[in-house]
């Protein structure tokens, strides 16, 4: 017998309905709208229903233009349930990264959500030969409703194609070192082994809720949390745009226990006038993930007596790679912990020879958990996974004595001034430590005398004032003075992606002074 083809692989709401189908899975707090499993399946199955007859076929790709709503998920499900493979499209991307990334992946049809009708206008040219649909019960003059098409199909399980664990399920875009998109190509197995390493490792229960705040287009929003509360039993409260005090209601009147997002959500509720009167009686942990929490955010949960820690993850791994003990949080704040239970781990310099404890190097990762590759990008894909199936991350770390991995930066955000190795990640912590500063990034930029010196870029709370002597009088003694920013910029707002994540490169294009 082949232990990797079973006829349950990818059909992740239909398994889950045999065993409680009528549990709530689900609340569309869009729409408001409450689903058990047994009516996520039926609904998945009318939509795969529907692309079978409209001549979709295993390894077609299906493409989503789409912000967070309730229907993405009947797409995803149903692209399992037949092996077609999910395509969803940034929608903060320009009109012409999307026609590039549908001439790369040519899907066999489109969806796109209705709110995104007049972005999608000019896409339409484009997709001729597809099949496309808009998201809802809308109706346009061009293209069908998904809605009004798929309850015209019968609910009931589908025939389903031989899908094996190696197949894909999802193409995810990541950042490219041209400046274009790549396609990270998850497989059905990477998908099955992150959900697995996620309940075992991070100790999840079938009574755990949690609020969907990733974006769905990003692994962050199917692989984080949804897939594995799916696999397990449990709820998922399918959220829209990040709003912060909606968020907090939502935390409070379905009783969330698990709260997953980036730093920068964190602190945004952390700044709500009703922070400090949100009842987390519920909740059991709240974890940060997409790049370095600030302790000085983590300590306004404290201050709640909650727990608020580090996570780890990439789109190409996972993205599930370390859980730290909740009774470490307040000992190590700055570690993500220890590799989940089946993912390997090594930190290696610039030979990929393995460093030692308290050096810094870069992150390997290797496991049942990793990506097939990118797609159509080969060179990039050996660039990326060895041959022996170690995956360069390129992410810094160390791991000390006790065996407590760091994320110490980005490779590419390091930069070198007079001969020394600086790393933005500590002097943002120092940063955001200050009481009138509300975020803060730090770049290399060129220098003349020094190669490259860091610039800051500083967006300061409501009401308070700071100019650059100050800033420089504050971390002055508290580290060396090299790696103190000869630059600084006061920002009303920083960029930042769909997942709330602050992005450097475009600060770093702004270039030196």
């Amino acid at each position: 017998m082949d232990l990797n083809d079973w006829s349950w692989i990818g059909d992740w709401t239909g398994r889950r309905a045999l065993l409680t189908p009528k549990k709530e899975a689900t609340v569309d707090n869009i729409q408001k709208k409450r689903y058990t499993f047994d009516a996520i399946d039926k609904r998945a199955n009318q939509v795969a229903r529907l692309l079978l007859d409209s001549g979709v076929q295993k390894g077609d790709r299906i493409g989503v233009y789409s912000k967070n709503r309730f229907d993405f998920l009947d797409i995803l499900f149903a692209c399992g349930k037949i092996g077609a493979i999910l395509t969803p499209f940034n929608n903060r991307l320009t009109t012409t990264e999307i026609e590039y990334l549908l001439k790369k992946t040519d899907p066999a049809m489109v969806f796109y959500d209705p709110d995104l009708g007049t972005q999608f206008g000019e896409l339409r040219p484009h997709l001729e030969k597809q099949h496309v649909f808009v998201m809802g019960d809308k109706k346009y003059d061009t293209d069908s409703d998904l809605y009004s098409l798929m309850n015209k199909k019968s609910s009931n399980a589908v025939e389903r194609p031989a899908i094996t664990l190696d197949d894909p399920y999802l193409i995810v875009f990541t950042g490219g070192t041209t400046g274009l998109p790549k396609g990270a190509v998850l497989s059905h197995g990477l998908v099955l082994w992150n959900s697995v390493n996620t309940i075992v490792s991070w100790g999840l229960r079938p009574d755990d809720i949690q609020p969907l705040l990733f974006p769905l287009f990003h692994t962050g929003g199917i692989n984080v949390l949804l897939i594995p509360f799916i696999h397990l039993g449990a709820k998922s409260i399918i959220m829209g745009d990040f709003d912060v005090d909606k968020t907090l209601q939502v935390i409070v009147n379905e009783q969330c226990t698990l709260v997953v997002g980036v730093p920068t959500m964190f602190n945004m509720m952390a700044q709500s006038k009703n922070f400090t009167q949100t009842n987390f009686d519920n909740v059991r942990v709240f974890i940060s993930g997409g790049a370095p929490c600030p302790v000085a955010i983590m300590e306004k949960y404290w201050e709640r007596g909650k727990i608020l820690k580090m996570g780890y993850g990439l789109t190409e791994v996972g993205p599930n790679n370390f859980y730290l003990p909740d009774d470490e949080v307040k000992r190590k704040p700055t570690s993500v912990g220890f590799p989940v239970f089946h993912c390997d781990m090594k930190i290696v310099d610039n030979d990929n020879n393995e460093v030692s404890a308290g050096a810094v190097g870069e992150l390997m990762l290797r496991g049942p958990h990793i990506f097939s590759g990118y797609w159509e990008e080969p060179e990039e894909t050996s660039k990326t996974i060895e041959l022996d199936g170690w995956v360069h991350t390129g992410d810094l770390v160390m791991k000390d004595e006790e065996g407590f991995f760091f994320i110490t930066g980005r490779k590419k955000d390091m930069f070198i001034s007079g001969g020394e190795n600086i790393f933005p990640t500590e002097i943002e912590e120092l940063l955001f430590k200050h009481p009138s500063i509300l975020e803060a990034a730090v770049v290399g930029v060129p220098n003349e005398k020094w190669g490259e010196v860091g610039k800051a870029f500083i967006v300061l709370k409501q009401d308070k004032t700071l100019d650059e002597d100050e800033v420089l009088k504050y971390l002055d003694g508290k580290i060396a003075r090299y790696k103190i920013p000869k630059h600084y910029e006061f920002r009303d707002e920083l960029p930042k992606s769909a997942a709330g994540k602050i992005l450097k490169r475009e600060l770093i294009d702004l270039g030196g002074d």
